[in-house]
């Protein structure tokens, strides 16, 4: 087991690298764990999960409204059955609370059996239509003027923080080495006989097969092979997260119609218990430019008024903006190039939580058909994540923890209610924070209606304590 995060590489040539340690890369990674291969999951940033894969609509989709026949719609339907299941096994934060998608007015409404139908192409055949009446008694706080919705029972609601972490932790354990700080800058191709040599930030890589899991930089790496297939278009995507008073207002993920550039915004729970209004779809040319914008928070505004007045009056404990991989492709970009010994996967949208488990099969299969020769399967020693969902007992409210470590009963983040056990172990794990803000992702704290205000000090204090000698990190947004 490797995690390293300064220093020179390995010098040993390893049978795949994957590019990438977002919720996709980790995903694979877990994968070719499986497989009798010596593994390197490399990431340009400090942690896992730091890219889009931070800062999504935590959705668990059916894949109901995907595109009938693409890769995309099989992947997200056999991707949603893996990760439903593994999920409960992990217990990685699930509630299937289902969706409306809610029509405004009759030019909408009339194009729900459509959709309907376009659901059970992609073979989920539980959609039902929902009339004006029923809509208001299921979702009383909902603005007026909706005039019927479609019902999509089976979307959820999913951690995705947990997701990623939980892919790469078991992937480590099972003898992935995880690279981080690692960001590759030129690709020499190898031969047959001779490895790819990757030039990286801290040395050189090196290795007979490659995985491009770059995520906003899939087509830059693309790129250094020499493909120029496709190009990524950063996506923003703001969000507004509401304050936990405001849980009671809603039952479902309420979405709107779909439109060309995405699923528009929607009002949704999260398992964290606040409630999420977003995201706008902003095509960029910075691929860093992950800030929230006046321009951007007024036109959530805007629609949520409409959405759910009453939402409005509640307070908004952050904002955040997520960059999707956008393409000029309406499907994933996986594409096998065998005579270089090369996956690319790139153009993963929104629904690549979903999908993630899925194209991770679908990759190992890629390389098995070009000769990578990875082996027979076998199974993972099985893993059990730490529980951030409030549908699910949290340490500080579990007496039998508490009785056997009193670490788990003293709150440090009251907000979130979040234990110095729970921070020790975060800090202590397989795969540790880099910073405050990783912190959060793994325990909750810091993402409070205080935003750190109370807790932030003794946060700070605990995980420097920890990381002796770790530079700090710039500001970031928290959520």
């Amino acid at each position: 087991m490797s995690v390293t995060v300064a220093g020179p590489l390995p010098q040993e040539v390893y049978d795949v690298v994957v590019v990438g340690a977002g919720v996709v890369g980790a995903a694979i990674a877990r994968e070719l764990a499986r497989h009798p291969l010596r593994t390197a999951l490399v990431e340009a940033s400090g942690d896992v999960g730091e890219g889009t894969s931070k800062a999504n609509t935590a959705i668990l989709h059916t894949g109901f409204d995907a595109v009938p026949g693409s890769l995309e719609a099989r992947l997200v339907r056999e991707g949603r059955d893996r990760l439903a299941v593994y999920a409960e096994e992990c217990g990685i934060p699930v509630e299937p609370i289902g969706a409306l998608l809610v029509a405004w007015d009759d030019e909408q409404l009339a194009t729900l059996p459509a959709l309907a139908r376009k659901a059970a192409r992609n073979g989920y055949r539980r959609t039902r239509t929902v009339c004006a009446d029923e809509l208001r008694r299921r979702e009383p706080r909902l603005g007026p003027g909706a005039v019927g919705a479609l019902e999509v029972p089976d979307e959820s609601v999913i951690c995705p923080w947990t997701t990623t972490l939980a892919y790469a932790t078991q992937a480590v354990r099972a003898g992935v080495d995880l690279h981080l700080n690692c960001r590759v800058r030129e690709v020499t191709e190898g031969s047959r006989r001779s490895p790819h040599l990757l030039a990286t930030g801290r040395g050189p890589l090196r290795a007979r097969w490659l995985v491009n899991a770059a995520g906003l930089y899939a087509d830059a790496f693309d790129r250094l092979l020499g493909h120029t297939d496709f190009s990524v278009t950063p996506r923003r995507g703001q969000l507004m997260v509401f304050d936990k008073l405001a849980r009671e207002l809603i039952t479902h993920i309420l979405l709107p119609v779909p439109t060309a550039l995405g699923k528009g915004v929607l009002v949704s729970p999260t398992v964290y218990g606040n409630v999420m209004l977003g995201p706008t779809a902003e095509d960029l040319d910075d691929k860093r430019a992950t800030g929230s914008t006046a321009e951007g928070l007024a036109f959530l505004v805007d629609k949520g008024r409409r959405i759910m007045p009453d939402l409005l009056e509640e307070e908004v404990t952050a904002v955040y903006a997520g960059l999707r991989a956008a393409t000029e492709h309406d499907d994933y970009v996986i594409r096998s190039h065998p005579q270089q010994r090369y996956v690319t996967v790139g153009g993963i949208r929104s629904t690549g939580l979903t999908a993630s488990m899925a194209i991770a099969a679908h990759v190992v299969g890629l390389l098995d058909e070009a000769g990578a020769r990875t082996g027979t399967a076998t199974d993972l020693v099985p893993l059990t994540m730490p529980n951030l969902g409030e549908a699910y007992p949290r340490p500080y409210e579990r007496a039998d923890l508490i009785a056997a470590d009193p670490a788990y009963g003293e709150l440090v983040c009251h907000c979130e209610r979040v234990s110095r056990g729970e921070i020790r172990d975060a800090l202590a794990a397989d795969i540790p924070p880099s910073s405050p803000e990783g912190l959060r992702r793994r325990t909750r704290a810091l993402g409070g209606r205080c935003q750190g205000f109370y807790c932030g000090a003794a946060v700070r204090a605990l995980f420097d304590a920890a990381t002796p000698g770790m530079s700090s990190p710039g500001p970031e947004d928290t959520r």
